[in-house]
Order: C-alpha cells, then structure tokens, then sequence
C-alpha cells in the first residue's frame, strides 16, 4: 500500500508541475498563431489536456476484455463531464476568492466573455441531452450516430477558431520555460507537448493508483469507475485552470474548462457509441441528469453578465449529491 500511496502523491504532483510547463507553452503558441484567450482555452489547451482521458476511454471501450473494463470507459465518458461541471467551476471560484489579495481584485467578479461562456453552455447541453437520450433507447443504427458527435465537435473548433480574436491578448506573457530569450513557435509547440507527455504517463499512473486505493478500500468497480477515475483523469483540467487563476487569467482557465466540457460532450461518447450497447442504468442517469442541472445553473449565472467567483462554488454541492446517492444506491 505505501508504494501505491507514493506513486499516488507523486504522479498528482508531477501533473501540477508539468500543467505549469503546458499552460506556458500553450499561450505562447496561442500567441504565435494570433488566437485571442478563449480560443487558445477552448481549443488548443482543452484538446491537449483532453487527449490523456479520451486515450483511456478508447483503451477500455475498444480493447476491455472484460465488461467491468467497458464498464469503465463509459463511466469516464458520463463522469468526466459531471466533475467538470462541478468540481472545476467550483474551484475556479474559490481559488479566485483565495487569490483576490495577491491580485489586488476589489471585487470577485470574474473577467470573462459571458456571452461566450453562456451561448457554450447552452450547446453543451443539447448535445448532452441527445447523448443521455440515446443511452435509454436500444436500435439497430445507434452505433452509426457516434458520427454526429465527432462532426458536433468539429463544428464547435470551426465556430472557435472562425470567431476567435484576430489578435493575442495584450497582456505580457511569462517567458518560455524551455527557450526563455527564443520563444519561436517551435520551441514553444516542443514544450507543450513534452508537459503534455508527461501529463498522460501521470495521469495513467494516478488513475492506476486511484484505483488500487479503491479496491484496497473495498470501493465497487461501479463507485471507482463514476465517482474517482473521472476526477482523476479530469485532474489536468483542474490544474490549468489554478494556474491561470493564479496568474489572473480566469478567462483562460474557464475557456479552458468549456471547451474539455464539450470534447467530453463529444469524443469519448462517439466512442461509447461506436464499441459499447452504451445503454444506462439509474447511476449513469443520475450522472446525466445532475450534470444537466449543473450546467443550466451555470448557464443562468453567465448569461446575466456579470458573476460573482463565490456564486460558482456552491456547484460543488450537486456532485456531492451524486456522490451522496451513488454511494447509497451500491449499497442497496
């Protein structure tokens, strides 16, 4: 157990340093490329931070051997979402309200496009809604419409990157970490997906870790592969987002967020689709339902234009529900 403890607390802490090397990289690449924040959030960094996990979905959905596996790959399709949409809102708020002092912030309004934010939320939910509609029906051409999802998704980056600012962002950047006096877009893309190298083999091992605590702990496959993977794999995300709340850039770490909601809306439940029956029993739908919720309160928040950074920390509280029921409905 105490090698599993090690390796647990060494692979969080090697995604927290490598997240800081990725961040760095990933905004002088946005620069280089002459893409505004949320572009470079929803699009560059959110697919870099989203490889690792969509890499386990595909590993358990496609290769598992066994149905507890699939079982798995499913869960971190419909779990993925849910810790997003509470856990990583929520800390955005509380490390903003943690931060306000160092960055001399009057206030806890958070700077960021509403409208954006707002408008991503509401196609997140529709096709979040389609993706748990089709986990209660069964036919025969159901395998065919994972399609849909990987088009959704294409779209979204084409609307992303069509309506992108024509400018990077006027604030001054920390200097490359690798190549601090050279910061060509070479050097800065070889950084990034370096940390992003890193960032898969430690959240593998974070996710193996997690999941060995889990059965020493005598936690359900059910429990592990809902409840703890996903935050898990959902861990880069997470970190991004307080680094760039660190920095100030909140903006950044939310687009960041939006846009890992929406590959997660996407990739992962294409490939549910495609290899599983991906058909859902009541804690898989109390997932989609209390994401669903999650995000209809986020959406109300951001389309009033303005928003307070403690307003999003009581989402938190719907995964603790979950957690809440999952752990009762196991039980019975």
């Amino acid at each position: 157990m105490l090698p599993t403890l090690f390796l647990f607390f060494f692979s969080a802490i090697a995604i927290y340093l490598a997240c800081e090397f990725f961040v760095n990289g990933i905004e002088w690449c946005g620069r280089h490329l002459k893409l505004g924040a949320t572009a470079v959030g929803t699009v560059l960094a959110a697919f870099g931070t989203a490889l690792p996990e969509s890499a386990v979905t595909l590993t358990a959905v496609a290769f598992g051997s066994t149905p507890e596996l699939r079982e798995i790959g499913v869960g971190a399709a419909m779990g993925g979402p849910l810790v997003l949409a509470t856990l990583a809102y929520a800390i955005v708020g509380l490390a903003l309200w943690r931060n306000r002092i160092r960055l001399q912030r009057n206030d806890h309004l958070v700077v960021v496009d509403h409208r954006r934010l707002s408008q991503d939320q509401l196609a997140f939910l529709a096709i979040f809604a389609f993706k748990v509609a089709l986990g209660l029906v069964a036919f025969a051409i159901k395998p065919w419409l994972g399609v849909l999802f990987l088009a959704a998704y294409a779209a979204y980056v084409w609307r992303e990157i069509r309506t992108a600012d024509t400018a990077p962002e006027e604030e001054a950047l920390e200097a490359l970490k690798f190549r601090p006096h050279n910061a060509t877009l070479g050097w800065a893309a070889f950084q990034a997906l370096a940390a992003l190298t890193v960032i898969a083999i430690a959240s593998h091992t974070f996710v193996g870790q997690l999941e060995a605590i889990g059965g020493a702990l005598g936690l359900s496959p059910h429990l592990v592969a809902l409840l703890l993977s996903p935050v898990a794999t959902e861990l880069p995300e997470i970190m991004n987002a307080l680094i760039w709340v660190r920095q100030g850039k909140e903006r950044l770490a939310l687009a960041n967020i939006s846009g890992a909601m929406m590959i997660q809306a996407t990739i992962p439940s294409a490939l549910g689709i495609f290899f599983t029956p991906w058909r859902f029993d009541g804690p898989l739908l109390a997932a989609g339902l209390i994401t669903a919720l999650a995000i209809i309160l986020l959406w109300n928040l951001f389309r009033r234009g303005l928003v307070d950074g403690r307003a999003l920390v009581p989402v938190a509280l719907l995964y603790g529900a979950f957690a809440a029921y999952l752990t009762i409905a196991i039980r019975l």
